[in-house]
């Protein structure tokens, strides 16, 4: 870090407190700012509520130029950015679908200006040539990727319009990178870096544990029974909660329960219109409800700090979205709750949602089309030729240009790449891509299982998901309150043991993969073709199914 460097860093305090009333800088934040600020790339995985917008706000003030920040939904993007004109930081703007043109075109005159430090973008926006155009000419200092685990193909929240995202970064210039996230298990680590092209990556990754959140399952056999018990629950429960549930339906039907029931309840899910969801996420945030009944649309970058519970009507389709959305209780360090309410049959309609395949006909015309056109392939004409919206497209696209059949310009069209596979291969090749993303998913959805299902401590299970160690009992879980928790020696009493944790292995058949957790019995690996598999040791040492690799 050049002199320049250091007396920007040694600010970072003062600006924390004046610009935005910080007192200190939480463990992490000031390590990350410290490498934005020498001019890195940095991968920051933080738990929600720990303030990883922070890590790019407080040196966006001391860098010249403005910051880029990818947000991918609009509700986030209105949050932050008010809550950065509240602050003295500089003046930030939104560019996003829900303005007229004429206000887009307004922001970003204000960014070319210098009369705003910050510009709040969807992924979408980003992959627009003209807004890239106008933001190069503004020379931004700084690119912030929040919710990075998008752009992951092995990732839990995948969002096909994140993968233009590297593109766009080198044509800004490729200015520090700050990729954000709050749950990123190391393939997925991997991946971001890897999607976005960040070089260099310095790695800040923080303690996901959060021991004032309860934890707790609550199993049923009966469908019925399952849901007069949490509104039963939930009605008794004083503070603010939120309550997760699968489908668009349950969100009606158990908001309007809680109604009769007395409690300020209102359902929120991605059908409904902009207006009314806007209307509930405000009456959320100002303190006028009690409860607010969603599907997961409903919470990310949410930024309240006293919800004192979280309930899940049905498990999530991983333990990635559930410690995301649990993590949305207890941000003020009191005591909160998180509660699962489970039927082993619930994790079929997980299932179900998991189990699309990608149109291979459709694949199949896409790679014959920009194969056979010989030149630039407007991306616009093909989605018209095949009848297909936006997102579908570039879901194609992306499958067929990771198997090199494909290249996507400055401008956003389709080419083919030089010396890339026939059409034929190209699309065997991407489904079998496609098919090894779905036997990730369908392994989360085990994992899921296998935390509802646990008699051992449940912050154990979740932390040892994201290969954090935690070797004793929480005490703050039902399992350790019932006694069938047991405590677990830590690595150096129990020795390293033939597969230590974040140890790379192969698999006979399943390929390369890394060790998340290890019992005295069995270990847990997360593979990057089948995703997480329990393996047991006598079996694997009889039959020497894994060796260990680099």
């Amino acid at each position: 870090m050049g002199k320049r460097g250091k007396a920007k860093a040694e600010r970072l305090d003062e600006v924390a407190r004046e610009a935005f009333g910080w007192d200190e800088l939480r463990p992490g934040q000031r390590e990350a700012m410290e490498h934005l600020i020498a001019g890195r790339d940095v991968l920051v995985v933080m738990p929600t509520g720990s303030g990883k917008s922070a890590v790019y706000q407080v040196p966006a003030v001391l860098l010249d130029g403005p910051t880029v920040v990818v947000s991918p939904l609009i509700a986030l993007q209105r949050d932050q950015a008010a809550g950065l004109e509240e602050a003295d930081a500089g003046g930030a703007v939104a560019v996003n679908s829900a303005q007229p043109e004429g206000r887009r075109e307004a922001s970003l005159d204000e960014i070319r200006a210098g009369d705003a430090e910050f510009v709040f973008l969807s992924p979408e926006q980003l992959a627009k040539p003209e807004v890239i155009e106008q933001l190069r000419r503004a020379r931004p200092s700084l690119v912030a990727v929040d919710e990075a685990h998008c752009v992951s193909t092995w990732g839990h929240d995948f969002r096909p319009d994140y993968l233009r995202l590297g593109q766009a970064i080198e044509m800004l210039g490729h200015p520090p990178v700050a990729a954000l996230t709050a749950t990123a298990a190391p393939l997925v680590r991997d991946d971001i870096v890897s999607s976005l092209g960040l070089k260099d990556a310095e790695l800040v990754v923080r303690g996901f544990d959060r021991p004032n959140i309860d934890l707790e399952v609550r199993r049923f056999v009966g469908k019925e029974d399952k849901r007069r018990a949490l509104i039963e629950d939930a009605a008794s429960r004083p503070g603010l909660g939120l309550i997760y549930v699968a489908t668009r339906r349950a969100t009606e039907d158990y908001a309007g329960a809680l109604r009769e029931a007395g409690r300020r309840a209102e359902a929120y899910h991605a059908g409904m219109k902009a207006s009314d969801r806007h209307r509930v996420h405000e009456m959320f945030r100002e303190g006028e409800l009690d409860v607010v009944v969603a599907t997961s649309a409903f919470g990310m970058g949410i930024d309240k700090p006293d919800v004192r519970y979280v309930l899940h009507a049905d498990p999530p389709d991983s333990p990635d979205s559930y410690y995301q959305e649990i993590g949305r209780a207890g941000r003020d360090g009191e005591p909160a709750s998180a509660v699962l309410f489970y039927r082993p049959e619930d994790l079929g309609l997980r299932r179900f949602f998991a189990g699309g395949r990608v149109d291979e006909e459709l694949l199949r015309r896409v790679a014959t089309i920009v194969a056979e056109h010989g030149g630039e392939v407007p991306a616009g004409e093909l989605k018209d030729l095949l009848g297909v919206g936006p997102s579908k497209l570039t879901g194609l696209v992306n499958l067929l240009e990771r198997v090199g059949a494909l290249e996507v310009t400055e401008h956003g069209d389709l080419r083919a790449a030089p010396g890339g596979p026939s059409p034929e291969q190209a699309v065997s090749e991407a489904v079998e891509l496609d098919d090894s993303r779905h036997k990730v998913d369908e392994s989360r959805i085990d994992m899921m299982r296998a935390y509802a299902e646990t008699t051992g401590c449940r912050r154990r299970a979740l932390l040892e998901y994201f290969g954090e160690p935690y070797e004793r009992a929480c005490g703050n879980c039902d399992n350790c309150r019932a006694g069938t928790a047991e405590e677990k020696l830590p690595e150096e009493e129990a020795g390293e043991g033939p597969f230590p944790m974040h140890a790379k292995v192969r698999h006979s058949e399943w390929g390369p993969g890394v060790v998340m957790s290890r019992e005295p019995d069995r270990v847990t690996v997360l593979f990057e073709e089948v995703g997480y598999k329990t393996l047991s040791l006598e079996a694997v040492e009889r039959d020497g199914l894994l060796v260990l690799v680099g």
